[in-house]
């Protein structure tokens, strides 16, 4: 609850902002001492389980250590997106207030889907998300790409949309107590009858769109390209991995007794996303068409937690969350200081910045899932909450093979960073001490998660 409120004032305040002020540094300043304050007011509720607002939702919203924990993850990764990216966010246009006021409404929608036990705060949440997002897509409006990406985006997010509400209108409809709420659904108690039928498949479509899990990606490459890169950054981390965890609270609170009759489609699913977002990937030579595809390969191994539903699950998605939104921000956050985005241009980045080459290395490899990593422990979560469900171990074989593949794109990289000459210099000059300061510390926290996961897994028992 406090999340959900602070998140909304400081998105009001920040327009004020935008309106009185036509300082391009003042709204990065107010936005990180809010986010601050949203952290420790969310921490506080964790660790005592008392709002600040005592607000009575009507069983709307539900909080506890599991939601909490997810949403101090994805605070404090905006925190750290705004700390490395934040200066970035000036060179997309003028309004740059109004950039981070659009920010902390997504933030808003976040906390909702990560609270919701109705299905209309469902809808409501996933709809705070993607309405800024439209308008941050196409930002940059001296871009042909950036206004092409926002187009598609959301008319493809319309109907999107247009999906989930008939899934809620079918749920609605087929259920006794024609309630929206999770908790009164009663599913599995019976024979799940047709409308119950159309209306889980509806959902699954449209959750399967919002996180872009394989068929319904492709809208992924080409808004992720065509987003400003500083925006892409924040829609490929904080954004996915909040769309990961309103899934697993739909399916674990409303379906959940009902898997065994919709787990071979989530199967079906993992297998293409996985597949398709890894192969595709090795053949991209734009770096930020790259990402694009292996979040795809990503959102096949968060998946997982969808196809387990069980305790391992639970501390795997909020670890991924973690693991996966930090080393996506930090290799952003070096991309955007690229002149040249391609592969090549990459070439001998260790001799002319090595701090960067270093700590990108450190990202890459946390992405790949190599040992002393948090991308390594998540993978190992997932894959290890897939094993306990006991069937289906083609699939964990299948997600090993994949990861491997990954690693061959994601090597390409790294290969350019160490092992050849740089052609030109193709870093921007604002690559400053403090810039470099904070990829270091990022990189110290994937690693520090990599050896220690209890840090933050242990906060979902508290």
């Amino acid at each position: 609850m406090n999340a959900i409120i602070l998140t909304a004032v400081c998105g009001i305040i920040m327009m004020m902002v935008g309106a009185f002020s036509k300082s391009k540094t003042l709204p990065k300043y107010l936005a990180i001492a809010g986010v601050i304050c949203i952290l420790l007011a969310n921490m506080r509720e964790l660790l005592t389980q008392e709002p600040l607002f005592a607000i009575d939702t009507k069983g709307m919203l539900a909080a506890n250590s599991f939601n909490l924990t997810f949403i101090a993850v994805a605070l404090f990764c905006t925190l750290i997106y705004f700390l490395l990216s934040g200066r970035d966010m000036e060179k997309v246009g003028s309004n740059v207030a109004e950039y981070f006021a659009l920010i902390f409404f997504i933030l808003c929608g976040v906390a909702i889907s990560a609270t919701f036990n109705s299905l209309l705060m469902l809808f409501i949440g996933i709809e705070i998300i993607s309405i800024p997002l439209y308008i941050l897509t196409g930002s940059d409006k001296r871009n042909l790409k950036s206004n092409e990406a926002a187009l598609k985006y959301f008319l493809m997010g319309a109907f999107s949309t247009g999906i989930m509400l008939m899934g809620i209108a079918f749920i609605y409809g087929g259920n006794h107590q024609a309630t929206f709420n999770l908790s009164e659904l009663n599913f599995g108690t019976g024979k799940m009858t047709p409308l119950i039928a159309i209306g889980l498949v509806f959902l699954l479509i449209a959750m399967s769109f919002k996180v872009s899990a394989v068929p319904f990606h492709f809208w992924t490459p080409d808004v992720y390209d065509g987003a400003p890169t500083v925006f892409t950054s924040f829609m490929a981390t904080i954004v996915k991995a909040a769309g990961f965890f309103a899934f697993v609270r739909l399916v674990e609170n409303g379906f959940g007794t009902l898997q065994p009759q919709w787990q071979k489609l989530i199967v079906i699913i993992t297998a293409a996303t996985l597949l398709l977002g890894n192969l595709t990937a090795v053949f991209q030579q734009s770096v930020k068409r790259m990402l694009a595809y292996s979040s795809i390969a990503q959102a096949g191994f968060m998946l997982f937690a969808i196809f387990a539903l069980n305790e391992k699950a639970k501390e795997g998605i909020v670890l991924y969350a973690a693991a996966y939104s930090l080393a996506t921000i930090g290799i952003f956050a070096i991309l955007i200081k690229m002149k040249d985005y391609t592969i090549d241009g990459f070439n001998g980045l260790v001799k002319q910045q090595p701090v960067l080459a270093i700590t990108g290395l450190i990202f890459l490899l946390s992405l790949t899932g190599v040992p002393l990593t948090a991308g390594f422990q998540s993978k190992f979560y997932m894959l290890m909450a897939a094993m306990e469900v006991g069937s289906y171990k083609w699939l964990v074989i299948l997600a090993v093979l994949c990861a491997a593949i990954s690693a061959y794109y994601y090597f390409k990289i790294i290969q350019a960073m160490f092992f050849k000459d740089a052609i030109a210099d193709n870093i921007s000059e604002d690559v400053t001490p403090a810039f470099k300061a904070m990829l270091v510390v990022t990189a110290i926290l994937v690693i520090l998660l990599g050896i220690f996961p209890g840090l933050l897994t242990d906060w979902l028992y508290y």
